[in-house]
């Protein structure tokens, strides 16, 4: 079996194993209808809709 030459240091150990803690954001998306920031394939929360389509009644406060 191969065997490594050297030990791999503790940053080398650590810059690799950094990329696995990383805390990523969820992808955005802006809504076609009212333009607010929401999920992409998801329901819009501010003005309800899906796809053109009223998904969900919502009370608009604007």
């Amino acid at each position: 079996m191969p065997v490594p030459k050297r030990k791999v240091s503790r940053t080398k150990r650590d810059k690799r194993r950094a990329n696995h803690d990383k805390i990523n954001m969820p992808p955005r998306a802006t809504c076609s209808r009212c333009g607010a920031i929401k999920l992409p394939h998801h329901v819009c929360l501010e003005c309800g809709y899906y796809k053109n389509r009223e998904v969900i009644v919502t009370e608009s406060v604007t």
